[in-house]
Formats: structure tokens, C-alpha cells, sequence
């Protein structure tokens, strides 16, 4: 695939309703650093699941399409989700710039996050949404 046929965001869609989407953005095309970022629109529809495994299905998605060795995101320490959502798809720390950003009164850190393809692949094989008959949906 080409990489302008890639698109560069996706909805995520949940019993006909849109709740979310994920993106990428290339940092630096020419030296294919890119990044990625998702958001889910409604409180309701955090801690279901539904950011892990719409970012699973886009980090492959972007690994199988793009020719790329990492991805990133870049999230806050004020979202905790988002870095526990992070770590269980096998993305490590890689970054922490101190008390950079400024929220309701309090600063807070910028985290950014990677995965490189070949730890993605390892991830893939013990991971049941990418095993035959593994999904559930």
C-alpha cells in the first residue's frame, strides 16, 4: 500500500454509535518518525476496553501498512489510563519531560511512549485478539 493510501485517522464505532477515533501524524516523514494518538469520546465508554483494542488494531494496522520500525504516543501523567492502556499493548516509556504542562493548577508531565516492530511482533503472538479465532467481536 502506498503510504498516501494510508488514512491518517479512523472512527471507532460501538453498536452502530461513533465513540471515538484514532489518528497518526508524522513527526518527520522523511525519516518515518511518526506518531499516533486516540481519543474516546464519552466518559461511558472509558474503562471498557474499547481504547486497547482500537489502538491495538491501528499500531497493527500502521505496522503492516506503513514502512515504519516504531510508533509513538505522547500523553500526560494527568492520564493514567492512557499510560496503563500504553504499557498493556507492550509500549515502554521512553521519554519524561518534567512538569511541562499546566492543568487546573497543577503541572504535569509529558510522557511519551513507543514500540518498536519487532517487540510489536512478539506482542502479537501472545495476544489473543491476533490468534486465530481469538476475537470476540
Amino acid at each position: 500500500m502506498n503510504v498516501t493510501d494510508v488514512p491518517s485517522q479512523m472512527i471507532i464505532e460501538h453498536q452502530g454509535q461513533i465513540i471515538g477515533m484514532v489518528s497518526y501524524y508524522w513527526e518527520d516523514k522523511r525519516t518515518r518518525w511518526l506518531e499516533m494518538g486516540i481519543v474516546i469520546y464519552s466518559p461511558e465508554h472509558w474503562n471498557g476496553g474499547f481504547g486497547t483494542e482500537a489502538l491495538s488494531l491501528w499500531i497493527d494496522y500502521l505496522f503492516e501498512n506503513l514502512t515504519i520500525e516504531r510508533v509513538g504516543l505522547t500523553t500526560w501523567s494527568g492520564n493514567p489510563r492512557m499510560i496503563r492502556c500504553a504499557e498493556k499493548l507492550g509500549m515502554r516509556l521512553e521519554g519524561r519531560m518534567r512538569k511541562c504542562r499546566y492543568y487546573n493548577g497543577e503541572y504535569y508531565d509529558s510522557i511519551r511512549m513507543g514500540i518498536l516492530r519487532e517487540e510489536w511482533n512478539e506482542f502479537k503472538k501472545n495476544n489473543p485478539l491476533f490468534t486465530p479465532h481469538g476475537r470476540t467481536s
